[in-house]
């Protein structure tokens, strides 16, 4: 087992500390400035405020301390292969461990703590292949030094420097001596002909751990005298309590004991199913409060009628008067759900609040907000709060949010013993922050030889970052609600984006691959629509407008090609669906039949552009399962509100992907220099309007609004 996880976190003195116990030896410490623009990383020896930790200890162990959590996406592979690289070790020699909450571990591409936006290899690309770079030369000049030689003499592999006469040492006879020297600046990064391990395919190395059962999720926790807590919340999205009558609790098993709590009420047992029993036996009052009356028909009639003119995110000429004055118009509107994260863990925290400190246990994406959620709800300083991060048993954007996470430590400070929330599936889903609602229109203006020569889209929806991080929203139009539409590929002379904010009463939240699966299906079902308006191919359509974007232009071809695009088997049709996002270019085609008036899905093909792969078998796996998840999506996911309270309970009406269900993958991975882009979410995003696109070539329906599955069945 390489990776390793720590159910506490790790602050910087403990760390070292323990560090230097285990190896004997002293540490290299590396600061790498969280605020500094790549390639002014600064290294800081001894002192100063470390952010990034890569410690070789004198029994040759080489750690990093990431600031990223596992959620699945294989961040503990592919962030341990930067440094691996640039020390020339293999992967399995380099080990991982959680970062703490602290203001080091700012994600510098999102400006908080957090692991979201496909951000953790682009956010280390650069300085984790620093890290290493300085910990290489700073060991190559210490044993320089002792062997009174140019360093440039030396050669490096597999965790030892040798010299020309044949006399070796390894990195942990060299720790305590590098350790006095100054990293350098500006060290020498290794060139991609000289990777060794970026670029490679390589085995997950957190696989072993989840396989034998090792690997810690927060539903995994165990503290001496533990508590367990179910927690009730208000029916209606929103609600409050009004009063509790806990006493039928009375004699109930399981020293049964009721809190109320900052979202809801808090039954605490023994054991956790004792606390579930106990639960049906209190009476909560509730203030229902404004959402009372709330269903899909207000929130989707709000949308249709929210007026102004919304704020600009994209204005290339002008395509407003070009609109006016055309002869030929094509204008379409679409419908997009709520959309539940359906984690496969649920929602959980396990907190061990004592008189000045509390120890949260979570899987969380975003350590300093939830940090801060706890102090704030049992009353202590920030600094007073340690957030040890476990594995994720799924994320989605779903553990970006923290409205699960105090109720455990305001349980644990009234109980007096350590409390172990757990939602149930019931739970999860009625209480989730839902992927928004959206209600787009896409107009079109062609001139008299059906050339393109306007598009307009016009994007309305709640936003969730006005709710997360408003200061962003202050400042400029939300970038999490025009992804996929502000970076329009297509070469069109007037471009128009605009975005209206339009709140509908309940919490919203980033879901995997946020607005990109929003407006890629609005976009890519458009140009569908274009391209059959004009009897043209679909393929074609897209491709000669592509002429200036050749990474895009190259993922569709290859796509196009892997599907036998146009050849299809009999009786077989397709549709395709391109999109930029995060760095990343993807274009899937998805292939369906028409069996008894029904629709199978055959294929999926995939291609992707994200820049320098680091580990091919992750993206390959990305890709993959960002497919299923999007597939789930786009056939029957949408959350329905009754009066506040959404009708959907557990995956018995909230269809997700079955294995019988699943068609073919297929991935093509297009192989480039350029910067890493993520590939956690862009897949999710494509898989949509690729299959509402075949759909409408197999039954020349045009599906506008999701789910496919409520206008036509699948099998």
């Amino acid at each position: 087992m390489t990776t390793t996880r720590s159910a506490a976190g790790v602050d910087r003195r403990v760390f070292l500390k323990s560090s230097m116990l285990a190896s004997g030896g002293l540490l290299i410490a590396l600061s790498l400035n969280a605020c500094a623009k790549p390639g002014e990383l600064a290294g800081n020896s001894g002192g100063g405020q470390p952010n990034a930790w890569l410690r070789i200890g004198a029994d040759n162990t080489i750690v990093i301390l990431i600031d990223k959590s596992e959620m699945g996406q294989g961040v503990y592979t592919a962030l341990p292969a930067l440094v691996a690289e640039e020390l020339s070790v293999p992967l399995e020699a380099v080990r991982v461990e959680f970062a703490p909450a602290g203001m080091q571990y700012i994600n510098t591409l999102l400006g908080s703590q957090v692991t979201g936006g496909s951000t953790s290899v682009r956010e280390g690309w650069q300085k984790l292949r620093v890290a290493g770079a300085q910990a290489r030369e700073m060991l190559l000049a210490a044993a320089a030094e002792e062997w009174k030689v140019d360093p440039t003499t030396l050669t490096l592999a597999a965790g030892k420097i040798t010299n020309a006469n044949g006399q070796s040492k390894t990195f942990g006879e060299l720790a305590a001596a590098a350790a006095k020297r100054s990293p350098p600046s500006s060290p020498t990064l290794k060139s991609a002909a000289q990777f060794a391990v970026i670029g490679k395919p390589h085995r997950r190395l957190d696989t072993p751990s989840k396989v034998d059962g090792s690997a810690q999720f927060g539903l995994d926790v165990q503290l001496p005298n533990m508590k367990y807590a179910s927690v009730i919340q208000s029916p209606v999205l929103g609600g409050t309590v009004k009063s509790v009558d806990s006493s039928a609790t009375t004699g109930l098993p399981g020293n049964i004991k009721v809190v109320t709590t900052s979202n809801g009420v808090a039954v605490v047992a023994d054991h956790y199913w004792q606390a579930v029993n106990a639960r049906a036996h209190v009476k909560v009052v509730w203030e229902e409060g404004a959402n009372a009356q709330l269903d899909n028909a207000a929130i989707f009639k709000g949308l249709q009628t929210a007026v102004g003119e919304g704020q600009s995110a994209r204005h290339d000429g002008d395509a407003n008067a070009v609109i006016k004055a055309a002869t030929k118009l094509v204008t379409s509107t679409y419908q997009l759900p709520l959309l539940a994260h359906a984690t496969m863990e649920p929602m959980n925290c396990t907190a061990d609040y004592k008189k000045d400190r509390c120890d949260v246990y979570v899987g969380t994406q975003v350590q300093l907000i939830a940090q801060s959620a706890v102090a704030q709800a049992v009353g202590l300083a920030t600094d007073q709060v340690a957030i040890h991060t476990t594995f994720l048993g799924g994320g989605f954007g779903r553990r970006l949010e923290v409205d699960f996470i105090p109720a455990a430590a305001e349980a644990s400070k009234a109980v007096g013993a350590p409390v172990k929330v757990i939602w149930m599936r019931e739970d999860d889903m009625t209480h989730d922050a839902y992927r928004p609602p959206a209600l787009d229109t896409a107009t079109a203006a062609l001139d008299h030889d059906g050339k393109l020569q306007a598009v307009q889209l016009k994007l309305v929806s709640p936003s969730i970052t006005a709710r997360m991080f408003p200061p962003v929203v202050e400042k400029m139009v939300d970038p999490f609600a025009v992804e996929a539409a502000a970076n329009y590929l297509y070469d069109v002379p007037n471009v128009s984006v605009q975005y209206l904010r339009h709140e509908i009463g309940i919490n919203v939240g980033y879901w995997r691959s946020v607005s990109h699966a929003l407006n890629c299906f609005v976009v890519e079902s458009f140009m569908d629509e274009l391209a059959h308006a004009q009897g043209q191919d679909p393929f074609e359509y897209r491709h000669r407008l592509l002429a200036k974007q050749p990474r895009a232009r190259t993922v569709l071809e290859t796509a196009a090609n892997a599907a036998n695009w146009g050849h299809a088997p009999n009786g077989h049709f397709q549709g395709i669906a391109l999109m930029e996002g995060y760095g990343t270019y993807v274009a899937q085609v998805a292939e369906v039949s028409v069996v008894n008036g029904q629709i199978k899905i055959h294929k999926v093909t995939c291609a992707v552009d994200c820049g320098q792969m680091i580990n091919p078998s992750i993206v390959e796996a990305q890709m993959t399962s960002g497919m299923v998840y999007g597939l789930s999506a786009a056939l029957w996911g949408e959350i329905t509100l009754k009066q506040g309270q959404v009708q959907q309970t557990n995956f018995d009406n909230y269809r997700v992907l079955r294995i019988h269900e699943t068609p073919e993958f297929s991935v093509h991975l297009v192989h480039s220099s350029e910067t890493p882009g993520g590939v956690g979410e862009p897949s999710t995003a494509v898989i949509g309007p690729a299959l509402a696109n075949a759909v409408y070539a197999a039954t020349k329906k045009r599906i506008r609004a999701l789910p496919l599955g409520k206008a036509v069945t699948f099998i």
